[in-house]
This record gives structure tokens, sequence and C-alpha cells, in this order.
């Protein structure tokens, strides 16, 4: 080849570290099922400890600032007379912000109550029966011997958006009593909850709009084509010293947005594309 003549750039691909070399197999988890659910959770309960309740109590207004999802906890069990079908319970516990206000003049006391709602779904899982095993202890016994057929559930979720709030005088007939608080969740509070109701104490109750994605998958063996091992092409950046504060300042970008806010059309825009 002459020494002027360029090389088209899908030989370089060709010729090049991208080139498929062989293929491997590898264990991954594999999702048979999933779905994606739209939830309105309307009037779930909020449970406060002693002292958050006592700070409700005395608010003449309730204003609801924000809600998160602490943790979510799930069960699965097959679905009788459904082969490769399993039933998915999922509970989620919601930490809930409020700003209290005891007086029109006063200055907002922040105040975090629990939620939590339970729901189940229905998920095609295939069938197993292998029981897992790893040597020392990476991982050790993948699940218990008595369930170990079944497949592992995943949900996904975002921050609920928080679409009402509302205070009332007695505890509706339709909720559900909290029970056992699980020790994943106490650390998030300072205190024992208030449970039950009694003349003169007030239940908070919140709207939440919820997004979750639900799977089950099962670890598998799969061949895939490999390229290349993975290797890093970027150097580290060492962090810059405290004493170039100058030097940190110019790698922060100018927050543009901060000065020129969106306009509603780009705003619609954007929305569209996601």
């Amino acid at each position: 080849m002459p020494e002027n003549t360029a090389v088209p750039a899908s030989a370089n691909a060709v010729n090049g570290a991208n080139r498929f070399k062989e293929a491997v197999c590898i264990e991954a988890g594999r999702i048979f099922d999933s779905c994606s659910d739209k939830d309105c959770l309307e009037d779930l309960q909020v449970f406060f400890t002693v002292q958050g309740q006592s700070i409700i109590d005395q608010s003449t207004l309730i204003k609801c600032k924000s809600a998160e999802v602490l943790d979510v906890y799930l069960t699965v069990e097959p679905v009788a007379f459904n082969k490769g079908f399993y039933a998915v319970d999922i509970t989620f516990y919601f930490r809930i912000s409020f700003s209290a206000y005891t007086s029109p003049v006063s200055t907002p006391i922040n105040v975090r109550g629990l939620a939590f709602h339970s729901k189940k779904v229905i998920l095609f899982g295939s069938e197993g029966s292998v029981k897992t095993f790893y040597s020392g202890d990476r991982r050790g016994l993948v699940e218990p011997a008595s369930v170990s057929n079944l497949p592992t559930a995943i949900v996904k979720a975002v921050d609920p958006i928080t679409l009402g709030c509302r205070v009332v005088d007695c505890v509706p007939t339709y909720s559900e009593p909290l029970g056992t608080v699980p020790d994943s969740i106490a650390p998030f509070f300072d205190g024992e909850f208030v449970v039950g109701s009694s003349p003169g104490v007030k239940t908070v109750l919140v709207t939440l709009g919820l997004f979750t994605i639900a799977t089950l998958e099962r670890s598998v063996q799969l061949m895939i084509p490999t390229y290349d091992y993975c290797v890093p092409e970027k150097d580290c950046v060492t962090s810059v010293t405290p004493d170039d504060p100058c030097e940190m300042f110019k790698r922060i970008k100018f927050p543009v947005n901060d000065f020129f806010p969106e306009n509603l059309n780009d705003m619609s825009c954007g929305s569209c594309d996601d």
C-alpha cells in the first residue's frame, strides 16, 4: 500500500482492538418477566414518633414537603396451578417530610413521618431446582435449600410525587396497622411510633404518585462475543489540593440554567423527548 494512501476507518475497526476475538460463557441474571406500574397511593396514613405526633397535634397548618423511598421488602412464592408463575409481594416504606405551623406567623417545624404500602404482582419466572454454592465467603449460599428454586425479584422505584395531604380527627377504617417496624427503617426515626387512635390525636393522610418496575430473574450461563479486555483509557484525576481553591473553582461549570431559566416551550419539548 502506498504511504500516502489513507486507511478507511472501517478497516481500522476490523484490524484494531474492537475486532471480534472469541465467544465466551458468562453467568448473568436473565430477566424472564417484568412489569411497570404508575400507582396513585391515595390517603396513606402517616405514622409519627411520640415527639413528632405532639408537634402535629399542636399544629394549625401542615404542609407536605417531600417523600422518599426508604426501603422495599420482597417475598416470592409460586402461584398454585400456574406453573412457572410467581407472586411477588412488595412492601414500600416511605419517609414523608412536613412543615408544621403552630400559628399563622410562627416558623415552620420540620417533622418526618413513616408511611407504607403493600401490593402484589404476578410474573413469569420459569422453573429451576439448582442450589448454587460459592467457594470462600464471596456470597455463601445464595438461597436457603427450601426455596433454592425460586427466581430473584427486583423492584426499582423513584421517590414518589406528593399529590395531596390532609388531616383528619380519627384513623380511617381502611388504614392498615403499622405492625413491627423493620430494623432497616427504625434508625431513620428518633423514638417509638404512636399507634392506634385516641381523642385529640390528629391523623395525617397523604396521597403519593409512585413509578415502579418489577422483574423476575434467574442466574443463567450465556454465550456472548468478546472483543477485548476493558482496559480504562482515561487517566485518574487527583483531587485538587485545598491550598489551591481558585484551581478548584475553574473546574466548576458555569451555571447557565440558574441565570436563564427555561421557558414553557423548552420545558414542553424536553418532556416530549423523554
